[in-house]
């Protein structure tokens, strides 16, 4: 298989696993146009297992950019959260393979893990990978694998025996909200909040943002009012669509025609769990 053909059959797959991994698309994108490079060099005919062989690359390369990463991220303004991309059915050539991709409260979590628990984590619950072939990409025994993806999900505290959350905030969730805030009803508001309720939100240090979790259902029920009411007031310059982001229903505002801020819930049961403002306007090109 010569490397145009490997470049088209593994694209979308090493895209998913590197964004997956560092959180940016733009980080994701140079990782595999950088992986490529290399494996014309190689000459992927070479190539016995090129799957396996492709996603260690990709491993290694963003394991160098997690490095780099953590410094700048200790460094960082207030709250870091992972660029969130579209996912809309319209576009056939969307790079993200929808089905291998963790929800986006999941990418958040995964910030507190170390880079190789991360990417077992990754590989196992996101792409399916069996344990021999994590174990041939990251360098580990398939023991070691099994304890490190254990250890992982007790830091993002999961069970070993409870399934990956996959409840994705509908579209119906969305709009109940958005009519919820519209009424400025506090209480209207606090029934659709989960006990443990938290707000993050990301501006980099380049837009207005809370710089800290906004917690308790009440707490975040007048935070979210208050957005409201300053949005209805600049009603003229902004405007809101609910589309597919992360492969679920989000809120992309508007400002003059350019993507101003992306909102994503996750909800557990029949409550709101998180609630993640992304503003940052280098997260925000892409959309």
């Amino acid at each position: 298989m010569d490397t145009t053909e490997l470049y088209h059959q593994y694209k979308a797959l090493l895209f998913t696993l590197a964004y997956q991994l560092t959180g940016s698309t733009v980080d994701a994108e140079d990782v595999v146009q950088e992986v490529f490079v290399k494996i014309h060099k190689l000459n992927g005919n070479e190539l016995e297992q090129p799957k396996a062989y492709l996603c260690k690359m990709v491993t290694n390369q963003c394991y160098d950019l997690l490095k780099s990463a953590q410094r700048r991220r200790e460094q960082y303004f207030g709250t870091w959260l992972p660029e969130p991309v579209a996912t809309t059915y319209e576009d056939p050539m969307s790079s993200i393979v929808r089905s291998d991709l963790l929800s986006y409260a999941m990418l958040v979590l995964l910030e507190r893990l170390a880079p190789v628990e991360r990417t077992i984590f990754i590989l196992r619950e996101a792409l399916g990978f069996d344990y021999p072939a994590i174990a041939q990409i990251v360098n580990k025994n398939e023991v070691n694998c099994r304890k490190l993806l254990s250890r992982a999900r007790n830091k993002m505290g999961i069970s070993e025996e409870e399934p990956i959350p996959h409840e994705l905030a509908s579209e119906e969730w969305v709009m109940r909200l958005l009519q919820a805030l519209r009424s400025n009803s506090v209480d209207a508001v606090v029934s659709m909040l989960h006990e443990d309720i938290v707000v993050l939100s990301d501006g980099g240090g380049k837009v207005s943002a809370a710089a800290h979790p906004i917690t308790t259902p009440e707490r975040v029920a007048q935070f979210l009012i208050g957005l409201m009411k300053k949005t209805v007031q600049q009603e003229n310059l902004l405007h809101y669509e609910i589309t597919s982001i992360n492969g679920q229903a989000g809120v992309i505002v508007h400002t003059d025609g350019r993507p101003d801020t992306v909102i994503l819930l996750h909800s557990e049961g029949a409550a709101i769990r998180n609630i993640y403002f992304v503003r940052n306007p280098d997260k925000l090109v892409r959309l």
